[in-house]
């Protein structure tokens, strides 16, 4: 029997009302990206963000679900509290007092801690909403001014709502991974990002149709992206794990045995959050170019337009870069190191302690080296893919790879549910109690 098969979703009640829940949080979040910012011509906007693609206005508007060219009440999505989250765990290694809340607080410390990012979520959005309003009353297109009223009132009506919406949606976040099933935040992103798949699909099948593309060439491109997302999903769960030997010890009046346990190191430990990094910084030049007419901002942003070789340079190079600095900052061996000491654990042919620890790093250092040429590889196969066949559609490496880990992300979590829900009703039932008999009748009759 397949535990964690689909197939049994249906015979357990409480997770069928955690997904529904899911899909009824998800379908108020996609109702909530159509309902207009007061105040804003929306043809003139829709005409100013046909010059966005390509920007980190483009790649905000992907992650937010074309909220944001659509300046939405959901214009700024869910990425100032990621970036107010970010700068949290930044802080918890810089800062004494971020960092005894994370080491030594507890569940009380990490409630601070994701308090402080709902602060930073407030603050980052109002100072973005800000922005966003000066930016748009300065902005005329052919179809006329952005803005039908441009002044304080608009500027204030801006920040409230943007902020408001954001607040919502990490309300919605926040809700989804507590009464429903996997992360909420990541799921928002997801639902934001496959938005735009039916339109892609029915733009490759018009093209198909049209002849702008043989039929040959949109089969090859199906057998590609299955056999990306394939490598993502292998790459993603792969993992090198070095055993852990436990010795016997006295934990109270009680002799604990001994045991060997594995430490998993992830191939790609910092997630998606290099190739989002390297994304912004090098499309801000093309952002700037879009407001500041300016022949440097010009030359800049064309050196760096996607599919250039000093793009696809510098992309790689802060990819890897991001790699190790995040995973610095949010995986430290010395302190794994030393929590493996006390719980009376030691990796065999290594002495405990500094040891360790050097251990660790090296073998995470190889680790994360491959992973940045796999996050690498997977960035930049979507604009080589775009480029050769002429594709008028472009599906991001950043989003393929956090599509397919939401996807394996949530699939974990409905496999674990559906799995303790098997054991709570086994337990339930006196299966275990009447195992234990025919265990030992079995023995005596060897």
């Amino acid at each position: 029997m397949a535990l964690g098969g689909l197939e049994n979703i249906g015979r357990a009640p409480e997770l069928r009302k955690r997904i529904f829940f899911v899909l009824i949080m998800l379908a108020v979040y996609r109702v909530g990206v159509h309902i207009p910012t007061p105040g804003v011509n929306g043809a003139a906007l829709a005409e100013l963000f046909q010059g966005f693609q390509g920007t980190l206005l483009g790649l905000f508007d992907m992650f937010s679900g074309r909220a944001l060219s659509q300046f939405s009440v959901f214009a700024l999505g869910i990425m100032p509290y990621i970036s107010a989250s970010i700068i949290v765990e930044l802080l918890t290694v810089v800062w004494p007092h971020f960092t005894r809340l994370k080491k030594e607080g507890g569940r009380d410390g990490r409630r601070k801690l994701t308090q402080y990012a709902r602060y930073g979520t407030v603050l980052l959005s109002l100072f973005q909403g800000y922005l966003i309003a000066v930016g748009l009353e300065q902005t005329q297109v052919g179809s006329g001014s952005v803005v039908i009223e441009p002044g304080v009132q608009f500027r204030l009506m801006t920040m409230i709502t943007l902020t408001a919406g954001t607040a919502f949606i990490m309300w919605l976040g926040e809700q989804i991974t507590e009464r429903g099933i996997g992360n909420g935040i990541s799921l928002i992103i997801f639902a934001g990002i496959v938005e735009g798949l039916p339109s892609a699909t029915i733009s490759t099948i018009k093209q198909v149709s049209d002849g702008e593309m043989s039929p040959f060439t949109a089969i090859i491109m199906l057998a590609g992206m299955l056999l990306i997302i394939g490598a993502v999903v292998f790459c993603e769960r792969a993992q090198r794990r070095i055993t852990v030997q436990h010795a016997q010890r006295m934990v109270g009046r009680r002799l604990m045995k001994g045991g060997s346990t594995h430490l998993p190191l992830k191939l790609n430990p910092a997630g998606v959050i290099p190739p989002i990094f390297a994304s912004s910084l090098i499309m801000f030049p093309a952002t700037l170019a879009t407001f500041i007419d300016h022949d440097y901002f010009k030359m800049a942003a064309d050196y760096l337009r996607p599919g250039s070789w000093l793009y696809n340079l510098l992309y790689v190079a802060l990819i890897v870069f991001f790699c190790y600095f995040y995973t610095g900052v949010t995986f430290n061996p010395t302190d794994v190191a030393e929590n493996m000491k006390k719980q009376g654990g030691f990796i065999p042919g290594i002495r405990p302690g500094a040891r360790t620890a050097e251990y660790i790093d090296k073998i995470l250092t190889r680790l994360i080296m491959w992973g940045a040429l796999y996050v690498s590889l997977i960035c930049l196969l979507p604009t080589f893919v775009s480029q050769y066949f002429h594709a008028q559609f472009y599906f991001g490496g950043t989003a393929l790879l956090i599509v397919v880990g939401v996807a394996i992300d949530t699939m974990g979590q409905i496999q674990s549910h559906l799995m303790n829900q098997h054991y709570e009703s086994f337990m339930k039932s006196g299966g275990g109690a009447s195992t234990a008999p025919g265990m030992a009748t079995g023995r005596i009759r060897r």
